[in-house]
């Protein structure tokens, strides 16, 4: 369905009776809410919550925002490196805005939220923005953004802004992301390349938005360091961090698990930057456990 949020139309799906416990959860960067896989949304909604997923705008099939052009990804990493401003056409807060959004256009009041890399970011933003909206936080992957912590490696950074090697094609942007994945998925739980390429595939044939994906990366680059909203989250708040995980570091995760007040930490060993299928459980049963102090 599309509901009509902050100014835009996004794409979202309710899954589950209306009388479970709210569950919103928010993607990462240039992922459709197919990112929270079906099987694992299916085992959340046997847990009792009412499991809402969306496309972030940008992503999907929710608004595309191609009016505000491409973002020139050179010069906002020169523009980081010097500490100036960037000229973005959103801001992480205008995403937590939208998240909220969704659940006006539900009907729900308060909601458990669950936020996977840049998605824990819009989550924060939406746990200072809207306290009142919120139950409990799931920060998976993710960071409160200090300058302190370790960035990514050249080579990754250099893969994260890549394009597709050779002629346009459902096939090549596959590959693309299939090899991405590689570079920073799991290694203690990596899948299986026909995995990876039907899911890619599924998603590419759905939507396909690379300059979306461009426009997020600077929101999140944009957004920069939230520590000092940090300490003023009150909700029962669990943080999920992979020891393995090259594109935010695990040292981003006890960061966060640190500055936010009674935030539980669960460190996976040979987590990647990714959420795989055998830690579904696992995850699953975080999310219960702080929602149940929500």
């Amino acid at each position: 369905m599309q509901i009509s949020a902050n100014g835009i139309s996004l794409e979202v799906e309710d899954h589950g009776p209306p009388s479970g416990e709210p569950l919103l959860l928010v993607m990462g960067m240039g992922m459709q809410l197919l990112g929270w896989h079906e099987d694992f949304v299916a085992s959340l909604v046997q847990r009792g919550f009412r499991v809402i997923r969306f496309d972030n705008r940008d992503i999907g099939l929710s608004t595309i925002l191609d009016s505000a052009g491409q973002p020139n990804l050179a010069i906002s990493a020169l523009r980081f490196s010097l500490g100036l401003r960037l000229r973005s056409a959103y801001t992480l807060a205008d995403m937590a805005a939208d998240s909220v959004g969704v659940l006006d256009g539900l009907g729900i009041a308060r909601a458990h939220v669950c936020g996977a890399s840049m998605g824990g970011m819009i989550a924060q933003r939406m746990a200072d923005q809207a306290p009142d909206r919120v139950k409990s936080l799931t920060l998976m992957t993710t960071s409160g953004g200090s300058r302190k912590l370790p960035v990514p490696s050249l080579k990754v950074r250099a893969a994260l802004i890549a394009r597709p090697a050779g002629p346009k094609s459902v096939e090549s942007i596959v590959e693309h992301y299939v090899k991405m994945d590689r570079l920073t998925g799991s290694p203690a739980y990596p899948a299986s390349t026909s995995y990876l390429r039907e899911c890619f595939t599924i998603a590419v044939n759905r939507s396909h938005q690379p300059a979306g994906t461009a426009r997020q990366l600077v929101a999140v680059v944009g957004d920069g360091d939230r520590t000092k909203i940090l300490s003023g989250i009150r909700v029962p708040t669990h943080v999920i961090h992979g020891t393995a995980d090259v594109l935010v570091p695990v040292q981003a995760g006890r960061d966060l698990a640190a500055r936010i007040p009674g935030a539980t930490l669960d460190i996976v060993e040979g987590m990647g930057h990714d959420l795989p299928r055998e830690l579904w459980p696992r995850f699953a049963d975080g999310i219960s456990r702080v929602a149940a102090r929500g």
